[in-house]
C-alpha cells in the first residue's frame, strides 16, 4: 500500500469515525488535556492499522476495536503514571467540564466512566447499537457474555438513576 492510498484511507475514516473516536475518548478521558492526548492517540493507532484492516469485518468495527483497545491501554498507562491523582479532584473536572450540556447525558457518561473497562466498551457499543454478534468480534468475548454483561450494565444503571432520583439528585 501506497503512502498516498493510506492517506486517503485515513481521511476517509477520520471525516465517516471521527464521533466514535469522540465518545470513546469521553468515556475513557475527563480532563480537556487527556482527552485531546487520547483522540491523538487513537489517530495514531488507527493510521498504523490500515495496513492490517483486512475488510474482514465491517470498518466501524475495526475503527471501534482499534479506538476502545487504544482507549484501555491509555488508561493503564496513565493510571500508573498518575497514581497519586484522586478520584475526587476527576469527578470535580468532570463536573466542571459538562457545563452546558444535558444533566442527563453528563450523568450517563460519568456512570459509565464508573463501570469496569470492558463493560465501558459495551455501554458504548450498545449506544451505538451494534449487534451482540459485531460487539462480541469487537470485544473479544461470546455473545452470551455480551448479553448478560449488557443486563447486568442496565440494572446497575437503572438502581444508580432510581437513587438519585429518590435522593432528588
Amino acid at each position: 500500500m501506497t503512502e498516498k492510498e493510506q492517506k486517503q484511507i485515513f481521511n476517509e475514516w477520520l471525516h465517516n469515525y471521527t464521533g466514535v473516536a469522540f465518545k470513546i475518548v469521553r468515556v475513557y478521558a475527563i480532563t480537556p488535556m487527556d482527552r485531546d492526548d487520547l483522540f491523538q492517540e487513537i489517530n495514531i493507532q488507527l493510521w498504523h492499522s490500515i495496513p492490517a484492516f483486512r475488510n474482514a469485518s465491517a470498518v466501524s468495527t475495526w475503527v471501534y476495536r482499534v479506538a476502545l483497545n487504544t482507549a484501555i491501554k491509555w488508561v493503564t498507562k496513565e493510571r500508573k503514571h498518575n497514581q497519586s491523582e484522586s478520584l475526587d479532584n476527576e469527578k470535580q473536572v468532570l463536573y466542571e467540564n459538562n457545563t452546558g450540556t444535558d444533566d442527563r447525558l453528563a450523568w450517563l457518561y460519568e456512570e459509565i466512566y464508573k463501570l469496569e473497562k470492558t463493560d465501558r466498551s459495551i455501554a458504548l457499543l450498545l449506544l451505538d447499537n451494534f449487534s451482540y454478534k459485531e460487539m462480541a468480534a469487537i470485544i473479544g468475548i461470546s455473545e452470551s457474555n455480551i448479553g448478560v454483561r449488557i443486563n447486568r450494565i442496565k440494572k446497575h444503571l437503572i438502581t444508580k438513576s432510581i437513587k438519585n432520583e429518590h435522593h432528588g439528585i
